[in-house]
């Protein structure tokens, strides 16, 4: 009698968990498609950024679909006219690393990979000479390239840095930050980036 009773609870305990996980695959499917790591980054998520994207007043002398980049406020403001932009919190160049001028998105990578740069790996010689797409990639869920430089604007596998100078001249947001971004901007956009 005491088997039929354990089998009878791990029936129910195997039904419960099969219920929990469709539920939790049917959310990533709504909020992330058909995105190949359904919204899990292996990461927190990618989200909780500590700084809230939100829509904020904007000077109206920028075109819709600019992006303005303030580093000293770590803040990102993609222009959507009337007087009004969205605004993500970012993390920018550390000291010797910011940078400022005009260029365009020359192109854009889902789940992109990334490959260190010379520079980088002088500094760095422990880092990987590759590393492909994926949730342990430093470039996170999305990547817009500006110009021909080495820098991005891109996701992030340390969404705790948001808000820091810690980069190496690139801009990052939380994996959902940038995935909203990402859908949101034209290759051909514009990009300021003011200290």
């Amino acid at each position: 009698m005491v088997w039929r009773l354990l089998v009878g609870v791990a029936l129910v305990v195997s039904y419960v968990a099969v219920t929990i996980t469709d539920a939790a695959a049917q959310v990533r499917s709504a909020n992330y498609g058909n995105d190949p790591f359904g919204g899990f980054f292996g990461f927190g998520g990618g989200s909780g950024s500590p700084i809230a994207r939100s829509t904020v007043s904007f000077p109206a002398n920028y075109k819709p679909g600019t992006i303005v980049i303030r580093s000293g406020e770590r803040r990102l403001y993609l222009v959507l006219g009337n007087g009004q932009a969205l605004s993500y919190g970012i993390g920018v160049g550390r000291d010797g690393f910011g940078w400022s001028g005009v260029k365009r998105i020359s192109a854009k990578r889902e789940w992109p990979s990334w490959t260190p740069p010379a520079q980088m790996l002088r500094r760095r010689p422990d880092l990987p000479r590759h590393m492909a797409g994926g949730p342990d990639n430093p470039l996170g869920a999305r990547a817009l390239y500006l110009g021909s430089s080495l820098y991005r604007i891109h996701g992030s596998n340390e969404p705790e840095t948001i808000g820091q100078a810690v980069s190496s001249g690139c801009f990052r947001l939380t994996n959902d930050d940038v995935i909203d971004l990402y859908a949101r901007v034209q290759v051909g956009a514009t990009v300021i980036v003011q200290q």
